[in-house]
Parts: structure tokens; sequence; C-alpha cells
């Protein structure tokens, strides 16, 4: 509660500045249109307010008037001629040419200038003065004007001048926190980085017996697996300044704004020192030197090389930790990632069955679930899900729930919720009974083959719903956590991904387009195995092409790594396996074509079919132990 006045009042603080700013602007800006205003104003008074040409008379006019002796008083301002008519308070207005007399004017018409009385007023001054001002005016108003707005530009960190300062957010300890404790698995990644908080609060104890501070700690994994939370957790618990930023924040459209700006960051965070700086995605400016279309010389280089020197320079840099978060360190440039730079590398993949049962009873708080619920069985379930996959799964599933109407959350929203994160929503479209049975004999196909391949996972969903791209999907998913594939089970795979093709040519004597997505799976596991695995007859060899980075590397000799002899011959190995899969596919529908036609039949009933419905038509699957 009080985290929360405190949070509440900074926000009224924030407001109050913002509107006093705002305010002020406006109050200038008003102050300046004003002068702007009265200056016009003046300007229009001392010029004569002249009358339109269409109320005045000819000249000649007011000469025979004259003549005639009705005019009692002329006036002469300027080239303006005003003349008072007499027993009358009617003006009448002329002009003269510039530079000519009224005297000889009327002399040359045959008037005694005497006859009537003839003013003149001096308004050199005031001319001069409205010549001062018409030049002088507009420039006072435009850099009035472009002070103001230079001035409210510099109050919100936007101005021009302030393209070379850093981006960096700070976060400090009287703001909210994350800790160690709100962070569910990764076990061992906490530990490293719970020594570096050590570090950070008794670096004396590591000093005394010769210990170094590490410099930098670079946080790897795949997207989701929790690299930015554990950066929140490890500023709440390091209890010291914390700033934060991304890669792209360093980039600018003028040339040395990100250096300039990389040094402003770790001048800031060396005043607050010790600190910690968190640089996320670090990859989108710490890529590998000398691949740019410039050939070494772009902006975003002289970024790296300006983190380079601040990280590990002649300058020391001992209380300043960096923080790095990456899903592609093959990407990043080598002298980046030595020890003295980034000394440590913490390594977070995807959680196991115990880390994901954590994950799920932390993201379970507040949400009511039924008894039913099994932690275990969902765990288990969700092999291969990242942890922001799992938050995502259980916010689906109460969403699902509320959207019925239900109270608590059982196994059925669990259930759809976890295959609509995998595979997306459901799509009500339009089918024709022969989409629907060329659908469910796909699906079938799939499911009978993976059925009796002994290394394939049970079935464990078969339908022909649509999600996503796709008209319908089988799922295998992992019984138990595998960090490595056997060749065997990997052929299997590729056997089980063909199941829907070799279905549809069995049934319908024709093959559809449904089966690309199966047949890109089944060519790209075929090609990892020839040419990274070492899982064909060309021998236990290494032959997939390193990956290239821009315009040199296309250019470079290392394209051409692989012979056309030898892309010959891998394409041959990868047609055998496909070849050889289609066919133990075809047989095996073949033999078992009864349970094909049951399971399409239910599936065209039914459009879902779970583990159990499969297995009471197909029988328990057979695995080997």
């Amino acid at each position: 509660m009080a985290n929360g006045k405190k949070r509440l009042n900074f926000n009224k603080q924030s407001l109050l500045l913002r509107n006093k700013k705002t305010w002020g602007f406006l109050k200038g800006l008003a102050v300046y249109i004003l002068i702007a205003i009265a200056s016009l104003m003046f300007f229009y008074q001392i010029s004569g307010n002249p009358t339109s040409v269409g109320d005045e008379v000819p000249i000649s006019q007011i000469i025979n008037q004259i003549k005639e002796g009705k005019i009692e008083k002329v006036t002469l301002e300027g080239d303006k001629i005003s003349a008072q008519l007499k027993n009358n308070a009617q003006k009448l207005i002329s002009r003269k040419e510039e530079g000519e007399s009224i005297y000889k004017i009327l002399e040359s018409s045959g008037v005694d200038p005497k006859s009537v009385t003839i003013e003149v007023k001096d308004l050199s001054m005031q001319q001069a003065w409205a010549g001062i001002l018409s030049a002088v005016l507009p420039i006072l108003l435009l850099v009035g004007l472009m002070f103001l707005f230079f001035r409210q530009a510099r109050e919100a960190g936007q101005g021009v001048f302030s393209f070379a300062q850093s981006r960096a957010r700070l976060f400090t300890k009287d703001q909210p926190q994350t800790k160690f404790a709100d962070v569910a698995g990764a076990d061992e990644a906490k530990k490293e980085l719970e020594e570096i908080v050590d570090f950070l609060k008794s670096p004396q104890k590591y000093k005394e017996i010769g210990a170094r501070i590490p410099k930098g700690v670079l946080l790897v994994g795949p997207p989701g697996c929790g690299k930015t939370l554990l950066s929140k957790a490890l500023a709440g618990e390091a209890n010291v300044p914390f700033f934060s930023i991304a890669g792209s924040e360093f980039m600018e459209m003028l040339v040395g704004v990100g250096a300039a700006r990389v040094r402003d960051m770790f001048a800031q965070a060396k005043k607050n020192a010790p600190a910690i700086i968190f640089i996320d995605e670090i990859e989108s400016i710490g890529r590998m030197r000398g691949f740019g279309i410039t050939g070494g010389h772009d902006e975003r280089e002289q970024t790296l090389n300006q983190i380079l020197v601040e990280m590990d320079g002649f300058t020391p840099n001992d209380h300043v930790m960096v923080l790095g978060a990456t899903n592609r360190p093959d990407l990043l440039d080598p002298a980046l990632i030595r020890p003295g730079r980034f000394d440590r590398r913490v390594v977070l993949a995807m959680p196991d069955l115990e880390e994901r049962k954590a994950i799920i009873k932390l993201h379970m708080i507040g949400k009511p679930f039924a008894e039913e619920v099994d932690i275990e069985k969902l765990a288990r379930r969700t092999v291969g899900f990242s942890g922001a996959d799992l938050a995502n799964m259980l916010n689906e599933a109460a969403i699902l729930a509320a959207r019925e109407g239900k109270k608590i959350i059982d196994s059925h929203d669990l259930e759809e919720a976890a295959t609509k994160v995998k595979l997306g929503p459901q799509r009500k479209r339009m089918q024709t009974e022969t989409d629907r049975k060329l659908a469910a004999y796909h699906e079938a196909g799939h499911a009978i083959v993976g059925h009796f391949l002994p290394h394939v996972d049970p079935v464990h969903r078969i339908t022909i719903v649509s999600r996503g791209m796709s008209g319908g999907h089988t799922m295998f998913p992992p019984t138990e956590d595998r960090s490595n594939e056997t060749r065997s089970r990997l052929l299997e795979q590729i056997t089980t991904a063909l199941g829907g093709r070799a279905a549809e040519e069995l049934i319908f004597k024709d093959i559809s387009t449904g089966a690309a997505n199966d047949l890109e799976v089944a060519t790209s596991i075929s090609r990892d195995m020839v040419t990274e695995y070492g899982m064909s007859s060309l021998g236990p060899i290494n032959i997939k092409p390193r990956p290239m980075f821009g315009l040199w590397a296309r250019l470079s000799e290392e394209g051409g790594e692989v012979s056309q002899t030898m892309q010959s011959r891998i394409d041959a190995e990868i047609k055998k396996i496909i070849d050889s899969s289609y066919k133990q596919a075809q047989a095996l529908l073949l033999k078992n074509k009864s349970d094909l036609d049951q399971v399409a039949k239910a599936l065209l009933e039914k459009e879902t079919l779970e583990s159990e419905e499969f297995e009471k038509i197909v029988g328990k699957k057979k695995r080997l132990h």
C-alpha cells in the first residue's frame, strides 16, 4: 500500500510538472502574440490609417472645389490630401504623386495657394519608426518563437541538442521491483545472477582474495525463456541504480549519435556507481563487424566500437556492470563476448518438467482452478513450451472460462488454451463434404502411421477443425524432455509427416495441396540428417553451408563451400530418405486400412478425437522401452 501511495504521489507530481511546463509555454506564447498584435496596431496607426482606394476622389475634384471657394482647409499628411468642406463635416480624400509639392500643384492649376488654409503634418519620424519596426519586428517575433519552442523541447528531453544524450531509463530502489522469488524455474541462471548480486553488495570480500568483479554478463536463450524477467529481478535484488535500454535505441539518422549515446550512458552509470547497464536485444548493435554493406564503417559498427572501449579500454571501469540479453549469440562480434567484456554467459533453455510445474504454479496464483486440474499432467502436456507460452496459456484459459460464464477454470479450458497458443484460434469456414472427407483421411493418415511406429509419441488429439493456416491437425506432444534425437526417431517423424499425403493417394487415387507443410517439415528434417547430423551414406561429415551475413559474405568464397558434385549427392540422399519413408507410410496404411476408415469416419462425425477415443478404435500403442 505504501508503494502504491508513492507511485500515486509520483504520478501526481509528474502530472503537475507537465501541466506547469505546458502552462508556462502557452503563457509565453500568448505574450509574444499580444506583443505582435500591439506592434501591428501601432504600425497601422503611424502609417496614417490609409483609406481604401474606393473612398478617394481625384485630386482635380479638390482643385475645382478650391476654385469655387467651397474648401475651408487642406491638410497634407505625406502623400495624402484631406480637404475639409465649408459648413460641412465631410472630408474629401485624395493623393498626390510622391515628391510633388502641393503648392506647385495648385499654382500649375491656376489656384492661388493663399486662397485656402494649408496645413502640412511632419510624418518623417513616424515613417522612420515604421520602417525600423517593419524590418526588426518579424525577426524579433521569429527569434522569440524559436526560443520558446527550443526551451519546451529541451525540457521534454527531445530537443535538437539532446540527440547525443543516452535514452537509457534509470530504475532506482524506490520504484516497484521484481525479485528472484517472482521468477519460477531457471534455477541455474538465478544462482549465477545471485553471485552477481553478492559481488555488488559485498565487493570487498572478493577484492581481499584477489577476485575481480565480472564486467559483463550475457543472457542467452530462445525467446520467452525469461531473459528480460531475470534482468528485472537482478535490478530488484542488487539494490543499485539500474539503467535499461534496447539495442535499437542507440541508432539514429545522424552520424555519430550512437557512439555519443554510449559515452553518455556510461558516464551517467559511473556517476551512480556501482550500477548496472542492461542492453536488451544486444545483437542489434553487437553484430560481427566487417559484414556491412559499407565495408565496416557504418554507424552501427562505430557504436559497437564505443561499447568495446567503454567496457574494457584504457579507462578503468570496475564499478559498472553490463548485462546483455540476446537470442542470437552466433551473430555477436568475438571482441564483444570475450572475457574482460562479457565474462559470464548465462544460458536459459526451454524449461524442463519441474521448471514447468513451478512456472504453472506461479501463474496460477490469483486464478480459481477446478480440483480436477492436475499440474503434473499439465506440465507433461506442455513439453516445448517456454515460460512466456505457459503464462499466455493460463491467461487464455482464464479468458475462455470468463467468456463462457464460468467461475472456475477447468481442464477443458486449459487444453483449448494450450492448443490455441501453439496453433492459433479456431477458424469457422465453409467446407464442402469432399473437403471434410479429404481432411479427415489426411489427419487419420498421420495418426495411423504415427501410432504404429514405435519411436513416435502417442497421439494426443486429432481434429479437422481449422486453426491458423491449417485445415486440421494431429498432435503428437512429447511425453518427456529430450536433449537428443536418434536416427530411428527422425526417420519415423518423416514417415509420420508423409502419412497424410499417403492416405490421400490410397483412398482418393489423387493428391491435394494440403500436404505442403508436411512436405516442408519432412524435407527439412531429411536435409539436416544429411548435411548436419551425418546420418546418411555420405558418412559422419558436416557439410551444412555456413550462415552468411550481409553483402560481403554473399560475395565471398565461403558461399561456395559445397561443390556441385557434393550438392548432387546431398540432393540424392535427401530424395532417398523421403522416398523410403513415403513407401513405409504407404505400407502401414495399406496394412491398417480398416483402422484408417474407422478413424476418418469418427472424425467426420465428431470433428475432434482425443487420445482415449482414438485408442478405442486402433488399440493401445506399443512402444519400445
